[in-house]
């Protein structure tokens, strides 16, 4: 934690009252324990508080379950990331114990579970370590059946008297949580919560107290990633979904089932990803920009539908949130390898727009931006997020849903005459005519997956597949005429140029700050639209000695760089791209990225001196 000291030995009726900036707290047990419940309390009580937060997790991908873990960084100032090294680790096991001692910054402290731990005598010297009972201590507060289902609630307790947090607040959070359920398990919950808060540590551990926020730009609203697509596609306008389940997807599809009717809208899941797709784009003919989503498999499966409406000009929003592939590789861990599939996954030239969305207030803004660059250009449009961003929490500045909310509702207004696929449009798009709308030359369009004229109907001609596709490809282009050159975070020239996409964003301006501090010369940029890419990338990697694309996918078989640096090289023909990868499934460490960029600048060197 920063402006702390170690934790002392302190009289507890005149305990110490550190003031700190930020904290960085891990839980660690298993996913049965409801750890995400306790990180979930913080992350949304630190919301409610006006404060900085984000977190992380893992958890298995089996039934069964398993080691799991959740981290919460709770800061009065700009949170960037979910922290490299914890300050707190509440361990429930002696394989969580063992396990992620080593997250812990030096000097850390430790609260474990003694009914379950035998700490090693090598790590008390360098951690301070608390043994608590917590759960023979939850099984008194509360009954029997309380070791496996109290005991979070309990550790919860715990936190919120080490860091003096606001319990009227946490019992309100508790209440939303469990207050539509039996009134027991409301009950228990609050008798474990006060249990926990009211254990007497003595003078093993001092109190923290957050400093205020130096947010002051109105009420926050906290939520995952997840959840912010799912509203941001309300906001737009969206009333029909359909899909089907996938992790880590499927909190999207359960979260429009859940909302939609109450706008007047439905969501159906479907038997398959191709019905899903298919339904989807239907409803796209019909008049409605729909939604549907999946992961790497599922999107595998909607390529072919994906190409048709791009064939027929239908607009439809996919959502591809990543996980660790390839086939069902690892479901519950991050990867960025699905930019390929997004850009190109498909047969013949059937170009897309991607949009990669880099936290979780993004994600908002983003299901918005989508649903209405599909509108105008009649296409089918990815955003592409991921699984960190898809479970991390965050808070954000409450949108002005009075500005962003619209209605797209069909305007079934007469026209004197239409070509669905006008061929003398400058930028390629044409508004749509939907089904139901009365023409009054009589010609009513035709939708189909084969070649056309610009009526709709079916062409073998070489000349008219010429013109169409370049009238497909025109409208890419007039878009990316209109997207904005991201903003450089750092020196707008220097030696190293740092380039993310997704949820890389954060530790990678986290990272330049730390470099810049210690007197390298490095900047960042992060790229949200991948396809069509935006204006000014060359004249912005230009100014710089080296260009990194921080990727958390594969390097390639040529080892020069992962999926984003590949497309960029083949773009700009530019030398100084090159890759930073990994594919562990975990999210980026600044650390990791840091000391990365070392190496690469050391090969660099070393190459330079055997040329010379």
């Amino acid at each position: 934690m920063s402006d702390t000291t170690t934790a002392a030995s302190i009289p507890e009726e005149a305990p110490k009252i550190s003031n700190i900036s930020e904290a960085i707290i891990r839980i660690a047990g298993n996913s049965q324990d409801g750890i995400q419940a306790i990180g979930g309390f913080l992350a949304r009580l630190a919301g409610r508080s006006e404060q900085e937060v984000m977190t992380f997790m893992t958890i298995p991908s089996t039934i069964s379950g398993g080691p799991s873990i959740f981290q919460v960084r709770i800061g009065s100032g700009e949170v960037l990331s979910a922290g490299d090294e914890a300050d707190v680790l509440l361990a429930f096991y002696q394989h969580s114990y063992e396990g992620h001692i080593n997250s812990l910054k030096k000097g850390g402290i430790v609260l474990f579970d003694a009914d379950h731990i035998e700490p090693n005598p090598e790590w008390q010297s360098q951690y301070h370590h608390v043994a608590i009972p917590i759960s023979s201590l939850t099984i008194e507060a509360i009954g029997g059946t309380a070791k496996d289902k109290g005991k979070n609630i309990f550790s919860l307790g715990l936190i919120a008297r080490m860091f003096d947090l606001n319990i009227p607040k946490l019992e309100k959070l508790i209440h939303e949580r469990f207050g539509g359920k039996d009134e027991s398990i409301e009950k228990n919950a609050l008798l474990a919560f006060h249990a926990g808060y009211g254990f007497s540590v003595g003078n093993l551990i001092e109190t923290f107290r957050f400093k205020d926020s130096s947010k002051k730009d109105g009420h926050q609203v906290v939520m995952n990633g997840n959840e912010a697509l799912a509203l941001g596609l309300i906001a737009a306008g969206v009333r029909f979904g359909a899909g089907y389940p996938i992790t880590p997807w499927s909190d999207i599809m359960e979260a429009l089932r859940r909302e939609l009717p109450k706008y007047g809208g439905s969501f159906i899941q479907c038997e398959d990803e191709i019905a899903s797709v298919s339904m989807a784009i239907g409803a796209g003919y019909a008049g409605r920009v729909a939604v549907t989503g999946s992961s790497g498999p599922g999107i595998a499966l909607k390529t072919e539908a994906i190409g048709w409406a791009g064939m027929a000009e239908v607009p439809l929003v996919v959502v591809n949130i990543q996980r660790g592939g390839p086939s069902t590789g690892m479901p519950t861990n991050i990867e960025q390898s699905d930019l390929n599939i997004s850009c190109y996954g498909g047969h013949g030239d059937s170009p897309r727009v991607v949009i990669a969305p880099s936290n979780v207030e993004d994600c908002f803004y983003s299901a918005i931006e989508a649903v209405n660059v599909a509108r105008k250009y009649n296409t089918p449009v990815f955003i592409l997020s991921d699984q960190a961003i898809a479970t991390r929490i965050e808070a954000f500045t409450e949108p002005n849903l009075e500005k962003v909310c619209q209605d797209i509702s069909p305007d079934l207004s007469t026209v004197a005459d239409h070509k669905p696929y006008d061929l003398s449009t400058p930028d390629g798009t044409v508004k749509r005519v939907v089904p139901g709308t009365r023409i009054l030359s009589g010609k009513y369009p035709i939708a189909t997956g084969l070649e056309h004229d610009e009526l709709g109907h079916p062409t073998g001609s070489p000349k008219l597949h010429m013109q169409m596709t370049a009238k497909r490809r025109k409208k890419f282009q007039s878009l990316a005429a209109t997207l904005p050159t991201p903003k450089i975070h750092g020196p707008a020239e220097g030696d190293v140029l740092l380039v993310g996409w997704g949820s890389t964003e954060g530790p990678i301006c986290e990272a330049v700050d730390r470099a810049r501090a210690a007197g390298q010369s490095v900047s960042s940029i992060n790229i949200r639209h991948i396809s069509p890419l935006p204006p000014g990338l060359e004249d912005i990697f230009s100014r710089f000695r080296h260009v990194f694309v921080v990727e958390i996918n594969d390097e390639g078989i040529y080892g020069i760089g992962g999926q984003l640096a590949t497309l960029l090289r083949s773009r700009f023909c530019n030398p100084a791209i090159r890759g930073i990868n990994k594919t562990d499934g975990l999210t980026w460490k600044v650390k990791e990225i840091l000391t990365r960029v070392n190496e690469r600048l050391a090969e660099s060197d070393l190459k330079s001196a055997a040329l010379a």
